[in-house]
């Protein structure tokens, strides 16, 4: 008998028997490592990482969360609820990547050395702590994109549970809905940098913009955005699904107004809608 789960317009069939197997070869890695410090932002993925390690392992697992200007506040929050409602040990940690030149360059890599960042403060809090390994929440599906957080992460010898297990994202989702995880439908996240195109310089203004900006969309009611930082200029990207409410004229209106409040002087919405990566396209031409 299958599982079918939807999100959005997609609806994927499980074998739950297969669904259990790979859940249960991750709790078998988890439990191999013995110690555990899970890179934790709150996200699907993460979540439900943070959630099989707590299942695993038990308080030999921690859950750490960068204490950084990119990472939204309400992310931080939705990350406390979550890992105060399932019992797991949880705290946060400083990561300094707006000091290194490198990041604040947003350059094609700036992902790298932002996990590279993370990474080594998660180190740090290890040896104080002596546990050795770390672990984070990447999937099968993230392997074929371009991703140099993952080369970071190979480079501090970060462990890919996910991807070991053999998980999809979709089997993330699914196997977190039958864990009652409210995370299992939350919508793909990303650091607020990610919102400034490659070589427009990232500093906590800019991002701190566009976080009160997605915070007002997401206020509207629109769960699948992302807001895109070009200097005067905002590009609003909305999900396909939600982007017949955004184009009417009062939502224009809306817009518009959050928007100006906010120092753009042009407000555009992008009919192609939201994708993930969507800035990566530019390294595509």
């Amino acid at each position: 008998m299958s599982v079918l789960v939807g999100l959005g317009d997609v609806v994927t069939a499980f074998d739950p028997a297969v669904l259990g197997e790979k859940e249960e070869k991750l709790f078998t890695i988890l439990r191999g490592l013995g110690r555990v410090i899970v890179a934790y932002s709150g996200g699907t993925d993460s979540a439900y990482l943070a959630w099989a390690a707590g299942q695993a392992l038990g308080d030999h697992a921690l859950a750490v969360t960068a204490d950084s200007a990119s990472v939204p506040e309400s992310h931080k929050r939705d990350a406390e609820e979550f890992a105060r409602i399932f019992g797991l040990r949880h705290e946060y940690v400083k990561s300094y990547e707006f000091e290194n030149p490198l990041y604040s360059a947003n350059n094609p890599d700036r992902c790298y050395h932002c996990k590279d960042e993370l990474f080594a403060r998660l180190e740090q809090l290890g040896r104080e702590r002596g546990i050795e390994h770390i672990v984070y929440g990447v999937n099968v599906d993230d392997l074929g994109d371009y991703r140099p957080g993952q080369n970071a992460a190979a480079s501090h010898d970060v462990k890919a549970p996910l991807v070991d297990a053999g998980l999809r994202k979709a089997e993330i989702r699914e196997l977190s809905r039958r864990a009652g995880l409210p995370t299992w439908n939350r919508p793909a996240a990303a650091c607020l940098s990610s919102r400034i195109p490659y070589g427009t310089p990232v500093t906590v203004e800019t991002i701190k913009k566009v976080e009160r900006g997605e915070e007002a969309v997401k206020a509207l009611g629109f769960r699948q955005f992302r807001v895109r930082y070009h200097g005067d200029l905002v590009r609003l990207e909305i999900s396909p699904a939600e982007m017949p409410r955004a184009l009417t004229t009062e939502m224009a209106g809306e817009f518009t107004s959050i928007f100006k409040a906010l120092g753009f002087l042009y407000v555009t919405l992008d009919l192609q809608g939201y994708r993930q990566g969507a800035l990566n396209e530019a390294l595509k031409k």
